[in-house]
């Protein structure tokens, strides 16, 4: 399975999660979605409402919730947060006009009330793209630094190959940056 399930194991044990995969709209958050479930890039369309995959990790259980990131459909993101253990934001690293837009949703979620104890991993999605933001940049510019109410994790992945994403063995794939909360 992937990586990053993989390590939220160690820290979440053998029941079920809940996770929320939350965005701007064309972050790719369909495609990392099926890439955590098939390891495979699938075509994807711009999600209206919710994509709704449970992942098996060994004896864990995720019920991941992909949300749509279109203007329209961001303020009911809310209706999804109760019981979220795992809140993943993907970001795409290519697009620099709105990660303060990004920045301003981020925070407007961890104020609420559901998402208290929700930990909080950052995908800077789109590294295989030309000008794409490093993990550094995006957690200077989403300011995660100042976040000491949540734990969260910032890796650079990208959604169509599944680098940084899911399992590669290491002699195909050198390590993506990533940065984690203290």
């Amino acid at each position: 399975m992937g990586f990053l399930l993989t390590k939220m194991l160690a820290v979440f044990g053998d029941r079920e999660h809940k996770v929320v995969i939350v965005g701007l709209d064309n972050a790719g958050k369909t495609t990392i979605l099926y890439q955590f479930l098939t390891k495979e890039a699938v075509h994807t369309s711009p999600t209206i409402g919710s994509n709704v995959e449970q992942i098996t990790v060994r004896k864990t259980h995720f019920l991941v919730w992909d949300i749509g990131g279109q203007e329209s459909l961001r303020a009911s993101w809310y209706s999804y947060y109760c019981n979220t253990e795992i809140v993943i934001l993907v970001v795409d690293s290519t697009d620099r006009e709105r990660l303060s837009l990004t920045k301003e949703e981020l925070h407007r979620m961890l104020s609420h009330e559901d998402l208290q104890k929700a930990a909080i991993l950052v995908l800077a999605n789109k590294q295989d793209m030309k000008g794409s933001m490093t993990a550094a940049e995006i957690s200077q510019s989403l300011t995660l630094d100042t976040i000491t109410s949540h734990s969260w994790h910032v890796q650079a992945c990208c959604a169509l190959t599944g680098e940084g994403c899911v399992e590669h063995t290491p002699h195909t794939l050198s390590p993506l940056p990533e940065i984690t909360s203290t």
